[in-house]
């Protein structure tokens, strides 16, 4: 009925389990779990699910684990699904596992989703099979996100925050940036660290990181160039660019996810591109440049108000935002960074985007005629 991980294959347990399975035989360091493959859909509820999880979680020490989508058409070379199924991040014990489940399972049939697969070519009525991974959480100190070169000479690209990684995908924090270059050295960015997401017995628990912590650097050059490192291994296992979810627990790294690239990063500018000029500044996250009118969206509330061509500034964005990628010409956030969920999707829908521009939204009025370049990572207000 259930599929260790390390026996993983992309037919029965989906594109995420089937790429980590792969890496695990190889001996990469990804956390041990367990797959509900797709053709165990009808039994969600059923006792012999139920059982057969129980007997999983036994072999695994019943750990803290993740739940976690696991589609056939997700992680492909042509389109990521970054954050448009459902996870469930720190749940314990066989019933409370089973309903996660079932919640990874119905986000199949979610509508952002339906947008996002016709939006990439994908069929909008058909889940094309979800499969359902289950892992140890790793009780992350350092998370982070690592792009591993798109072509020959570019440099490693690396977002690391506190706690769980889910801050940096969703763009709730703007991470710490590091570039290791071809000859191995590093350039870093101190982000703007305000909140950390930990592992609870009964899901993720979100704090304050003290303000001291907030711009103190996250990864030391080992670690760093170790990261980089076992990018280079895996884009190599798995024979091209890979977006990797990592995790470091007392100095040991672990791979919790990777899939392939499916969009060009804009390359960092140099420090020396930030001049007088009266644009704000952030990171670029997805190429291209737009003048249109601003809209300020705080919330989904505020998603009716939002004019087709309009570029929506906003603290940030989570899944339930991607419809409006659909009808928007751009995307600012206050917080996040080019490695992020948004900015990712942002670049698949071919729409510029500008992640981590401080007081975007009291800076913007909506109405505003503003002059977007996601290239450059600069928004002007005209």
């Amino acid at each position: 009925m259930l599929t260790r991980l390390s026996d993983a294959t992309r037919s029965t347990c989906g594109g995420k389990a089937a790429t980590l399975g792969v890496l695990r035989r190889h001996g990469v360091p990804v956390p041990d779990g367990f797959v509900v493959p797709v053709g165990e859909q009808h039994t969600d509820s059923g006792q012999a699910l139920r059982t057969a999880v129980a007997r999983e979680l036994h072999r695994l020490g019943d750990p803290v684990v993740a739940v976690r989508s696991s589609a056939a058409n997700e992680d492909t070379a042509g389109a990521s699904a970054a954050g448009q199924y459902e996870s469930v991040i720190g749940v314990r014990g066989a019933r409370d596992v089973c309903e996660a489940i079932s919640v990874c399972r119905a986000s199949a049939r979610a509508p952002r989703v339906a947008d996002y697969r016709k939006r990439t070519g994908g069929s909008p009525h058909s889940a094309a099979g979800m499969a359902v991974l289950v892992q140890r959480v790793i009780q992350a100190q350092v998370s982070g996100v690592l792009f591993t070169p798109w072509q020959p000479g570019d440099p490693t690209r690396i977002e690391a925050s506190w706690g769980l990684g889910i801050a940096i995908v969703s763009g709730t924090v703007t991470p710490d940036r590091y570039e290791v270059a071809p000859d191995g050295s590093i350039g870093c960015t101190i982000g703007r660290k305000e909140l950390r997401a930990d592992p609870g017995h009964s899901g993720v628990v979100t704090s304050v990181v003290a303000q001291r912590t907030r711009t103190a650097r996250t990864l030391d050059d080992d670690t760093t160039t170790a990261l980089a490192n076992l990018g280079h291994r895996i884009a190599a296992v798995l024979d091209g660019p890979q977006d990797i979810e990592w995790a470091v627990v007392d100095g040991e790294v672990w791979i919790v996810q990777s899939r392939p690239i499916t969009a060009a990063l804009p390359a960092i500018p140099a420090p020396e591109a930030a001049t007088s000029s009266p644009a704000l500044r952030g990171t670029p996250g997805s190429h291209g440049a737009v003048t249109a009118p601003a809209r300020i969206v705080r919330g989904p509330s505020g998603f009716r108000a939002v004019r087709p061509g309009e570029v929506v500034v906003c603290r940030y964005t989570d899944p339930a935002w991607t419809p409006l990628f659909t009808i928007v010409s751009g995307v600012v956030t206050e917080t996040g960074g080019s490695l992020s969920h948004a900015a990712i999707v942002a670049r698949e829908y071919g729409i510029p985007a500008v992640l981590g521009v401080a007081d975007a939204t009291t800076r913007i009025r909506t109405g505003d005629r503003i002059a977007l370049d996601g290239t450059a990572g600069t928004v002007t207000v005209l």
